[in-house]
C-alpha cells in the first residue's frame, strides 16, 4: 500500500501564538505531503519493498539499493519525522516533564532546565537545515543530538524520542531568521505525554 499524509491530530490554529496557522498549512500541506509523494514514487520500481513501513527503509538504509538509499534516506525520513513531530506537540502543551521521561532528563542532565539549554544550543548549532533530537536506547539512557536534512536517529540504532524541526519552513514565516526564539517558544506547545509513551517505547 502507498505511504499516506496522516492528518493533523489537532487544528492548524491550534499551536497559535507560538506556531501560526500558515506555518501549519505551509509544512504539513506542501512539505509533508512532498514527502509522502516523493517516498511513493522512488518505491514505484521496487515493489519487493511496498509492505516496508518508512520506519524500517530509513532503520535499514544498508540494506536498500543503491539507487533508492538517496530518496529513502530524505524521503521516508521526512515523513517519519515530520509523523512524529505533530504526535509531540498539542495545544495549550509545555510546562516541566512529568512521569518517567522527567526522570531520564534528570538522571542525565541533572535538571529541566539544563536539559532545555543544552537542546536548544544543540538546534541553534545545527548548521543549515536539520532537526535536533533527544534519542533513546533499550536502557533507558538518553542523549542529545542533532542531525542534517531528513536524517532520523533510528539509522544509527537510537529511538528518536522527540526532535524540533530547524529547517527555515518550520519556522520563518514567524520567526525569520531568529532559530533561537523559534526553539524557546517551542516548549510552550509540547506534548509530554506523547513523548513519555516514545520513551517507554524506547526501552523495548
Amino acid at each position: 500500500m502507498a505511504h499516506e499524509l496522516p492528518p493533523l491530530p489537532y487544528d492548524y490554529t491550534a499551536l497559535e501564538p507560538i506556531i501560526d496557522e500558515k506555518t501549519m498549512h505551509l509544512h504539513h500541506d506542501m512539505h509533508h505531503a512532498a514527502y509522502v509523494k516523493n517516498l511513493n514514487a522512488a518505491l514505484e520500481k521496487h515493489p519487493e519493498l511496498h509492505g516496508k513501513k518508512a520506519e524500517d527503509l530509513i532503520r535499514e538504509l544498508h540494506a536498500v539499493c543503491e539507487d533508492l538509499r538517496g530518496p529513502a534516506r530524505n524521503n521516508a525520513g521526512g515523513h517519519v519525522n515530520h509523523t512524529m513531530f505533530w504526535q509531540i506537540m498539542k495545544p495549550k502543551g509545555g510546562g516541566d516533564p512529568t512521569g518517567p521521561i522527567a526522570d531520564a532528563i534528570k538522571k542525565t542532565f541533572g535538571d529541566f532546565k539544563t536539559f532545555q539549554e543544552k537542546f536548544n544550543a544543540a538546534g541553534v548549532g545545527q548548521f543549515g537545515s536539520g532537526w535536533v533530537w533527544l534519542a533513546g536506547k533499550p536502557n533507558g539512557d538518553v542523549q542529545i543530538m542533532s542531525t542534517p536534512n531528513q536524517d532520523n536517529p533510528v539509522s544509527q540504532g537510537l529511538y528518536p524520542i522527540f526532535g524540533n524541526d530547524v529547517w527555515e519552513h518550520a519556522y520563518y514565516l514567524k520567526y525569520n531568521n531568529r532559530r533561537p526564539e523559534y526553539l524557546q517558544a517551542w516548549w510552550g506547545v509540547v506534548n509530554w505525554d506523547e513523548i513519555n509513551k516514545r520513551y517507554q517505547a524506547s526501552k523495548k
